[in-house]
């Protein structure tokens, strides 16, 4: 289900992550922020990818980059600039004395159709894409998945971890480029402010009682 491409993106984006939210502390603690958000972000992607399948198609995951500067199609630049790296360490110059607060929305995914997902469900008609709809509803089941975690590590008393889900739901969900929060939006615009409630919630509870 993932590919050895999928898995060193996810594990690159967790040292550059987990290195931004303490980088000066031990080696232990660094582990432990290093196999949270590792599996944060594994969960996150795995779900996306079960929902995926019963949309009778497949993502493949990628580190976010950027392609344009501008609006106009000569705004371009000569090689993609990979914003999911660049972003969290200049989010971190602004955002340096609080450790766990980083930019942690570093991966992409694209959506690509089953060959028998046309024809199995319009007959003889085929069509080479997915309705915006779908693709918000496979980005909003790894949001989904986070808060639910958020909520496992608050009840087990992980409160690192618990935040950690909780702020790569925040951050995710913000609805610019080809981030999860932007199909989410584009795809169903009340379930993006349902989840933008919930994750606020969290929010709440990550910084006043956790």
């Amino acid at each position: 289900m993932f590919n050895l491409k999928e898995i060193l993106s996810i594990l690159l984006v967790s040292v550059i992550i987990s290195f931004l939210m303490n980088p000066f502390g031990g080696r232990n603690v660094y582990l432990v922020l290093f196999l949270s958000l590792t599996i944060s972000i594994f969960l996150n992607v795995l779900t996306k990818k079960v929902v995926a399948y019963f949309f009778d198609a497949k993502i493949n995951v990628k580190i976010w980059e950027t392609y344009q500067y501008g609006f106009k199609k000569s705004f371009h630049f000569t090689q993609p600039i990979p914003s999911g790296v660049i972003i969290p360490l200049i989010f971190k110059m602004f955002f340096f004395p609080i450790n766990i607060f980083v930019w942690m929305a570093s991966l992409v995914f694209d959506t690509e159709p089953e060959e028998y997902k046309a024809a199995r469900r319009h007959g003889l008609y085929k069509f080479s894409s997915m309705a915006e709809e779908e693709i918000g509803y496979i980005a909003a089941s790894g949001i989904l998945m986070n808060l639910f975690l958020a909520v496992i590590g608050y009840l087990f008393g992980f409160p690192e971890f618990s935040r950690i889900n909780v702020y790569y739901a925040f951050f995710n969900l913000i609805p610019i480029s080809s981030l999860d929060g932007n199909k989410i939006f584009f795809g169903n615009l009340l379930l993006w402010s349902f989840l933008v409630a919930l994750v606020f919630i969290g929010f709440f509870f990550s910084i006043f009682i956790i």
